[in-house]
């Protein structure tokens, strides 16, 4: 180290030397046989400072390799506190006795928010996100007259949405502040969601994962979360009862991964979401039972696949909805039963594709849709025109848009 601090010191010296040379237009040094006492003493003095120079430059650089060996002690010791805190945490966590769980659920926030470095935070989050992945008995599944067994469920549900809860209270925090959990990995992959407000959260960057969740009795409530960068998973999740709410989300950037969803039963509201960047995928998604609701929904510059998905819902509606720029992809979807509501939708801009979709059964209602701009084609579309769509396009057929052959 000191070598190498050395030679840079030399070159900067040199370089300043030969520097002032050049600007003082020097072409030479004056020779002198004799030098008088000023003269020596000026030598001297240059050889003091260079010696100075030198000791102050030793002196520097050990006083900074002090710095970071105390450094790196009191990183270890408060890493060795963190270990023994989140131990006696992990502990409480697995208690039976439900004010001993709770206690651990707070403890393991409260390590986060004080973690020395990001990847101990990001292992609380781990083990709290573990600790809803655990297996849950949902109410509906206990036996009849167990009172134990209710209250045992009940007491596990408190501290399951209580974890909920500090997730949404740490995503609302401005990245910027020092306990915002914002960029870090969320794994919710299988776990049972039986209620739980995750509203207003922003999940910026990191990976997050609700693949294969279950969203069952009270719902979960999205409303007014983002969702920009990184990649939110949503795959093979099911929506059976109760509500989830995503109204007025935000998806920016990123990729948002719906395939695979199984939407039935209960009630999925997307109204007022915004899509805007990135992908969002809804590919072999099951729209089956229920009501959907994307009405108002802003698609912008956004590229959305709803393809291979199969509509049979009660009620689907993209009302109102907005699909400008960006590319939709409703092929090979299949519209069976149930109502699906497109009035009013506006497509401009937007490269929207119902290629080799199945109208059969139901209702696909397009009344009223306004197209400008963009392409929109029904090419190798199967069964009866969509209720309305030829007259909102009107005769003839505005350019861009193309139609499946008998309509």
């Amino acid at each position: 180290m000191l070598p190498l601090v050395f030679t840079v010191a030399v070159l900067i010296a040199g370089f300043v030397f030969y520097t002032g040379w050049d600007l003082l237009g020097a072409r030479g040094l004056k020779k002198q046989q004799k030098i008088d006492s000023a003269t020596l003493f000026d030598l001297v003095k240059l050889s003091f400072g260079v010696v100075a120079g030198a000791g102050g430059l030793v002196a520097l650089v050990v006083a900074y390799r002090r710095q970071r060996v105390d450094e790196d002690a009191a990183l270890r010791d408060t890493t060795r506190l963190h270990n023994e805190r989140f131990t006696t945490a992990v502990s409480q966590l697995g208690d039976t006795s439900p004010t001993v769980r709770l206690g651990g659920v707070h403890a393991l926030a409260g390590l986060a928010d004080d973690a020395p470095t990001r990847e101990l935070r990001q292992t609380c989050i781990d083990v709290l996100c573990a600790f809803l992945r655990l297996p849950y008995t949902a109410e509906s599944d206990l036996p009849p007259s167990d009172s134990a067994a209710r209250h045992d469920y009940l007491a596990l549900r408190e501290a399951r949405h209580t974890v909920i809860r500090l997730i949404r209270d740490h995503l609302r925090l401005p990245q910027k502040d020092p306990q915002s959990w914002q960029g870090h990995d969320f794994d919710f992959t299988s776990t049972v969601f039986d209620g739980g407000d995750l509203s207003e959260a922003k999940f910026s960057g990191g990976v997050v994962t609700f693949a294969e969740a279950t969203f069952s009795g009270d719902g979960v409530n999205f409303g007014w979360t983002e969702f920009s960068g990184g990649i939110v998973d949503f795959s093979h999740a099911k929506f059976s009862g109760g509500t989830v709410i995503f109204l007025d989300a935000k998806f920016s950037g990123g990729i948002v991964d719906f395939s695979q969803a199984a939407f039935s039963g209960g009630t999925v509201i997307f109204r007022d979401a915004k899509f805007s960047g990135g992908t969002v995928i809804f590919r072999d998604a099951a729209f089956s039972g229920g009501t959907i609701d994307f009405n108002r929904a802003q698609f912008t510059g956004t590229a959305v696949d709803f393809s291979y998905g199969v509509f049979s819902a009660r009620r689907i509606g993209f009302h109102h909805a907005a699909f400008s720029g960006g590319m939709v992809d409703f092929s090979n979807t299949v519209f069976s039963s149930g109502r699906a509501s497109f009035t009013r939708a506006r497509f401009s801009g937007a490269a929207v594709t119902f290629r080799d979709a199945t109208f059969a059964g139901g209702e696909v209602d397009f009344r009223n849709v306004e197209f400008s701009g963009g392409t929109l084609t029904y090419l190798g579309a199967s069964g009866s025109a969509p209720r309305g769509l030829l007259r909102s396009l009107g005769t003839p057929v505005p350019p861009g848009v193309t139609l499946t052959e008998g309509w």
